[in-house]
């Protein structure tokens, strides 16, 4: 009796590799770089940054618009874009918080405080200015460099997420957009309920006098639960036995409290003074980055989180080079004292334990394969069954039903996505163009 024939071994197309292939001397790595080193000609030779950059900007910005009407995944972009805008909602709204946050801890404790309030001593700053005294001078002058700075890597982060434009990392763009600001604005939260938990001294005594119009007195609740047992050893022992606070209050002036209407709620928190402007938003806009040690640091939160998506989706050299310019700005905020070495240490694994816990959002993991994978597994009965059957055509469409589980569902009519590229790649380059013109350093 004749065997029947064996069933031919299904066999699952993988996605053809990307243009990653350019890791080596060209591609993504090397226009990051370029970015980079053109910036930085802004300190060696201000006539040449002023030629290249432009070009730089205008080759890139060409490029992906050339690119974008080639591009396979506008749909799942397009459905990536509720989420985005989610984060995006959720990332301002973290960033309000910590400006409120910002200015309160700066001014809760009064001018006075910070004038005479001694920096922490921090052993990070020691160990960098014993190695000025022992490395040699070209060693120290590039420690101090300014070779990278914030905007720098979150330009660098917009040209990764550009870059699926050119299959370099993979789609949705707006996926690994969404999780670095998801993940950026649970940060942000975090910080602020850190910073806001301890008020430290900063390690710039003269930054409150020299930024901020506070009142030179504390706060209120600072005048009754901090002052009378800022330093008297035996009323800090007696608070904490009595477990209450005793002492009676000073005299103090009284707190200006301008009328802001529905706003009015801030004035106790944000602590203003009449020649600070008239609104509660002319305080935020001046909170900057605060006058106290805002644990942790948010610069290093961002340089980590770039380093973090770089490594992930794309990898090679150029994520390296990243994460050793991390580590070159985590020294320099600490040699500039802008932040504690703890702040810098404590961005460094917050951000990468954050990254981590969003990977639900987006990952360079091929779920398509996956896919495959399980919907092989699911018919892998029916599939040996036609096998035994010698039955043709059942094996053609069970294989056809795996290879179709991994692509991608349409569910939008081509001029609704051909509408959303153009919206997306306009929007996108003109928000990069308005913010590296209007502002200083974007």
């Amino acid at each position: 009796m004749a065997k029947p024939p064996r069933a031919p071994r299904p066999k699952l197309q993988t996605p053809r590799a990307p243009a990653r292939r350019l890791l080596g001397l060209g591609g993504l790595g090397v226009a990051a770089a370029a970015y980079v080193g053109v910036d930085y000609l802004r300190h060696l030779s201000p006539a040449w940054h002023g030629r290249l950059q432009p070009a730089l900007w205008a080759v890139l910005a060409l490029a992906a618009a050339a690119r974008a009407p080639f591009y396979r995944h506008w749909s799942a972009e397009l459905r990536a874009a509720l989420p985005f805008l989610g984060s995006i909602a959720f990332m301002l709204a973290a960033f309000l918080c910590e400006a409120i946050s910002v200015r309160f801890v700066s001014a809760v404790m009064g001018l006075h405080w910070h004038r005479t309030a001694a920096p922490l001593p921090d052993t990070g700053q020691w160990l960098l200015l014993s190695l000025n005294e022992k490395l040699p001078q070209s060693v120290v002058d590039l420690l101090r460099a300014h070779v990278i700075t914030l905007h720098h890597y979150l330009m660098l982060f917009i040209m990764l997420g550009f870059s699926v434009l050119f299959d370099c990392i993979k789609a949705p763009g707006l996926g690994i957009a969404t999780r670095y600001m998801f993940t950026m604005a649970i940060g942000r939260v975090l910080r602020t309920i850190t910073f806001i938990a301890t008020i430290l001294p900063s390690a710039r005594p003269w930054c409150a006098v020299a930024r901020y119009q506070i009142p030179q007195h504390p706060h209120p609740w600072a005048q009754k639960y901090y002052v009378p047992y800022a330093s008297d050893s035996n009323a800090i022992r007696r608070v904490i036995t009595q477990d209450m606070a005793y002492a009676a209050v000073q005299a103090y002036p009284d707190e200006y409290k301008p009328d802001w209407g529905r706003m009015s709620f801030l004035v106790d928190i944000l602590r203003p003074t009449p020649g600070e402007g008239p609104s509660w938003y002319h305080l935020l806009k001046k909170a900057s980055g605060g006058c106290n040690d805002l644990m942790y640091s948010g610069h290093m939160l961002v340089a980590v989180l770039t380093a973090m998506a770089w490594t992930e989706a794309y990898g090679g050299w150029i994520s390296v080079a990243i994460w050793l310019l991390v580590l070159h700005s985590a020294q320099r905020e600490v040699r500039e004292r802008h932040h504690y070495s703890v702040d810098c240490v404590a961005a460094i694994y917050v951000g990468v334990l954050l990254w981590r816990m969003t990977g639900f959002i987006w990952s360079a993991r091929d779920l398509a394969r996956a896919r495959r994978l399980a919907k092989l597994e699911e018919v892998q009965s029916r599939l040996v069954h036609a096998a035994k059957d010698s039955d043709i055509d059942e094996i053609r469409g069970l294989l056809k039903e795996v290879e179709l589980s991994g692509q991608e569902r349409q569910g939008f009519s081509q001029r609704a996505i051909l509408a959303f590229a153009a919206g997306t790649i306009i929007f996108t380059l003109s928000c990069v163009l308005i913010a590296f013109t209007a502002t200083s350093d974007g």
